[in-house]
């Protein structure tokens, strides 16, 4: 927590200041980041699911404190919030940019209709060489920087190293899912994610992580990411939205419900980056979403987000990706964790 590279941040923000002339006000929400965004992110990490801290961060932090914080201090003061992120918004709605790998509309999509009628993204039509050069053409003190990576409120620090300073260790098995056997042992499944690759430690790989089973401190591993056979679905491709954020197709998934038609054509991010997937989607029911992906995605996995998007780049909805056929918790390959 101590190595967050806040005073770096705000120091270059000074500069910036400094040199165009704007005012400059620093507003303390590190108990509003901690409470709505930390404290979830590891009851999530604990729970076997896999959080996404920078949605969390945009939604109820950025987007959410800081708004509460003018509306109580500087309430007639202000009539829009410009942020930096890559985003565009068309007619209101939240729309994919020029820059398809440096796209933050993913980041985004969990923003309320009413907190992005507040917010303007002036980044939104420029891909990122582009404002580099402005930068450079305007000799801003940030035009050299580095882009950030990773969590925001990490820093530096490793995310491995923040969970094992708030959950510790745990001991238990690695399980091969072919054999059954135990092949090795972990610190902890809250170290793991499904479709992990790396960070195995086992000979005889490449090794993937693809179950998960918080009850009993177990992973299961295999060399092959392919569901078995015995799985009545391809948990690949097919899985469940929960605490859907609507935009703009609320009205329009009602009107289809009505039409009885049986799904609509979208598109879907399941992470940040470029690759959108064709898919088809269903509402369950008022509250889900039923999402099959047109090709398989190893890393799937329970508590990360998913993005819809229609065929104009607009954001439709997104929501929480819950796994079928794991009784509804994290275990993400036909609930091996039962047996």
């Amino acid at each position: 927590w101590d190595a967050c590279p806040w005073e770096e941040d705000l120091e270059y923000c000074r500069k910036v200041c400094a040199a165009l002339g704007v005012p400059l006000e620093t507003v303390p929400l590190t108990d509003e980041y901690w409470d709505r965004v930390v404290q979830h992110s590891i009851g999530e990490v604990r729970a076997g699911r896999t959080p996404n801290p920078d949605m969390l961060c945009n939604s109820r932090v950025k987007f959410g404190a800081f708004y509460e914080y003018l509306e109580a201090n500087h309430a007639d003061e202000f009539d829009r919030v410009a942020s930096g992120h890559y985003a565009s918004l068309r007619d209101g709605l939240l729309a994919l940019t020029p820059d398809v790998v440096k796209d933050q509309t993913y980041f985004l999509a969990n923003l309320k209709p009413e907190q992005l009628r507040k917010a303007m993204f002036p980044l939104g039509g420029f891909d990122k060489p582009t404002v580099r050069a402005l930068a450079d053409l305007a000799d801003l003190p940030t035009k050299g920087r580095k882009d950030s990576q990773g969590i925001c409120f990490l820093g530096k620090v490793k995310f491995d190293e923040f969970i094992k300073e708030h959950l510790g260790e745990w001991r238990g098995p690695l399980v091969d899912r072919e054999s059954g056997e135990v092949v090795g042992y972990h610190d902890g499944y809250w170290f793991y994610t499904v479709g992990q690759r790396k960070g195995i430690g086992l000979p005889g790989g490449p090794w993937f992580v693809v179950e998960k089973d918080p009850t009993w401190n177990v992973v299961v591993i295999s060399r092959d990411m392919d569901v078995e056979a015995d799985v009545d679905v391809d948990v690949n491709r097919v899985f469940d939205c929960v605490d859907i954020n609507w935009h703009s197709a609320m009205s329009e998934m009602s009107e289809m419900s009505e039409r009885r038609e049986k799904s609509r054509r979208l598109r879907c991010k399941v992470r940040h980056g470029p690759h959108l997937y064709g898919c088809e989607v269903v509402q369950e029911t008022p509250e889900s979403l039923r999402v099959t992906l047109d090709a398989p995605d190893q890393g799937l996995a329970a508590g990360q987000y998913a993005v819809l998007y229609d065929e104009d780049d607009r954001c439709v909805c997104c929501g929480v990706i819950r796994l079928i056929n794991n009784n509804n918790n994290n275990k993400a390959r036909g609930g091996r964790g039962e047996q």
